[in-house]
């Protein structure tokens, strides 16, 4: 039942992402959720059966998954470090395309030596007793361990730049990166012990993978969500307050039209067709050389002086404190 939440989940993930990054050029994230949307549909048993069946019902499915698996996450650790711009040396392996085809290319043999049988849904359960899928299943979590090491490091440093609310989706990736290493760790300690057939310890092991699978995903979702979520509500707001302060300033800016004819080519009554930031940026400057102009008298009251210095100060972004 675990699997098909957690493939709802980054569904979820990859439209909210689709809706809140639709004008970003930068893709790597839309691209990791979708890779990984995909893998973990693979897991659902209703769609592998079907899948491996059609692949030749050798559990050829399974290496398919995985392999999207850490490719997702590939691009997602690279989403997150070029939106971070930290890219420290140990990063950049961790999360470079070296790492990642030397990961696929030791599963794909350690899949290859494999002695499958026919299609099944508990892969490991199955044939974990045999050294080459314990070596699969060993490097392929050992790399997601990496990479979720890799990020957690640069979700820390996003953690440290910001304040507020904003600390809140690079909080929710270090939980979830903090997890992933735990689960990549369980299910290590498990290969080991289903290899040399101690199947108490891995049963015992075994009954955190799945909260942990589950948390892992969860809150890598929140913080991949979060981060463009934010950002949205912030231009929304910002856009709010902007309409707001050519609204006000209107008055005052009609005013100083009227002693200072020529001064813009729209009357007070023209529709301004242009944005409200470039409507607002508009209005202050020409309020501004209105108030400094030798050759008219435009005297502000205090109280529109301090609205036109808050509308500044808005379009410099120095209100956002």
């Amino acid at each position: 039942m675990i699997q098909p939440i957690i493939a709802a989940l980054m569904w979820v993930l990859v439209i909210s992402l689709l809706v809140l990054r639709r004008r970003r050029a930068e893709r790597s994230i839309t691209y990791a959720a979708t890779t990984i949307a995909i893998a973990m549909t693979l897991g659902v048993d209703a769609v592998y059966v079907p899948v491996d069946a059609a692949l030749g019902g050798s559990n050829i499915g399974t290496l398919i998954a995985d392999a999207a698996l850490m490719v997702g996450l590939f691009f997602l650790g690279r989403g997150i470090m070029k939106v971070a711009e930290y890219h420290p040396l140990p990063v950049r392996i961790a999360l470079g395309p070296i790492t990642l085809v030397a990961a696929l290319v030791g599963i794909v043999v350690a899949f290859s030596l494999i002695d499958r049988g026919s299609s099944t849904t508990n892969f490991m359960l199955d044939l974990g007793a045999q050294p080459a899928a314990a070596a699969y299943s060993i490097i392929q979590f050992t790399y997601f361990g990496v990479v979720i090491t890799a990020m957690a490091a640069v979700a820390i440093r996003q953690y440290r730049l910001r304040s507020g609310i904003q600390r809140l989706p690079a909080a929710s990736i270090i939980i979830g990166a903090l997890l992933g290493v735990a689960l990549s760790i369980v299910v290590i300690v498990m290969d080991v012990a289903h290899l040399t057939g101690n199947l108490e310890l891995m049963l015992t092991v075994g009954t955190l993978y799945y909260p942990l699978f589950l948390l892992t995903f969860a809150f890598l979702c929140v913080g991949l969500a979060g981060q463009p979520f934010l950002r949205y509500m912030a231009e929304r707001t910002r856009l709010a307050r902007t309409r707001d302060y050519v609204e006000q300033l209107s008055p005052m800016w009609d005013a100083a039209n009227r002693v200072r004819p020529g001064l813009s080519q729209r009357g007070p009554t023209t529709v301004r067709p242009e944005d409200p930031e470039t409507v607002l940026h508009r209005e202050v400057v020409e309020i501004r050389d209105a108030m400094i102009d030798p050759r008219v008298t435009f005297d502000p009251t205090i109280d529109d002086r301090q609205l036109l210095e808050r509308a500044e100060a808005h379009l410099l972004g120095s209100d956002a404190r």
